[in-house]
């Protein structure tokens, strides 16, 4: 068996920054395990597998230890490949997702848009083993507010600077696993930043994540009174996201850029 894979560079438009998604385009549902097999071998964040359906495609997405239950980064590379390589007349496309429903992505201009449904959080109080996982970098005072939702914490820092000089301790954030962390503050020259770590689902500190943003964007604009924000993800490869806020869902634009296009053999 051959299977076309794409490796594309997400939420960037330059090669080598953002963050890599491989894309595979299947004729059938292989086994799961076969599934996790092949995310590990493409060894990068997240791998979108993709087959036809009546509406567009059915979509799963893997990271190589395990499946996701929600990835904006590859969505968007899976978009970026549907509208490039496969079916160049399109101007929207649709996905079916077996966790988040309906997930769509359009050409808007130059960028891509996904519409993702909008995760609630709410304010919650700092349990132990997190500031155990946040320190020595970070301080209880440090924490302007905390938020969980979608089994995330996001943590609101009082800079740009603290989200960008956090070290993280890695043994001790996979201890709160299935739940994740989200360090953000105001941005110094973009709305807001933010950086996310996941290391109990293989993913010790995302380079950039779609997800997040659909939690973080609604929080943000009530904060700054605004609908539309600019957002930077402070990565080693770093992102730029554009997002909008609208109720229960949420706009993410940005670009991509192809790096390899082969097939897989199994």
């Amino acid at each position: 068996m051959h299977i076309p894979v794409f490796h594309i560079d997400a939420f960037t438009g330059r090669a080598f920054t953002g963050n890599p998604a491989a894309v595979c385009f299947l004729d059938f549902w292989l086994d799961d395990g076969l599934l996790r097999k092949v995310a590990a071998e493409n060894n990068l964040p997240a791998t979108a597998f993709l087959i036809p359906s009546a509406e567009g495609y059915d979509l799963r997405w893997f990271s190589p230890a395990c499946e996701l239950r929600l990835c904006g980064h590859a969505t968007l590379a899976a978009g970026f490949v549907v509208f490039h390589f496969l079916k160049t007349e399109l101007k929207e496309v649709q996905f079916s997702t077996t966790f988040r429903g309906k997930l769509s992505v359009r050409r808007a201009g130059e960028l891509l848009e996904m519409d993702f449904p909008a995760i609630t959080a709410k304010p919650c109080a700092p349990p132990a083993e997190l500031f155990e996982a946040l320190a020595p970098t970070l301080k209880p005072g440090d924490i302007l507010e905390l938020f969980e939702g979608n089994d995330t914490y996001a943590a609101f820092l009082t800079s740009q600077n603290q989200v960008n000089h956090f070290q993280p301790n890695l043994a001790a954030l996979v201890k709160l696993h299935p739940r994740v962390v989200v360090l953000t503050a105001q941005g110094d020259d973009v709305d807001f930043v933010s950086r996310y770590f996941a290391p109990g689902y293989g993913i010790p500190e995302d380079f950039v994540t779609g997800s997040s943003h659909c939690l973080l964007t609604p929080i943000w604009a009530k904060r700054l009174g605004k609908t539309e924000l600019q957002a930077r993800q402070l990565s080693a490869r770093g992102g730029e996201l554009r997002c909008e806020w609208k109720g229960d869902r949420v706009l993410l634009r940005g670009k991509a850029v192809p790096i390899m296009q082969g097939s897989l053999t199994i």
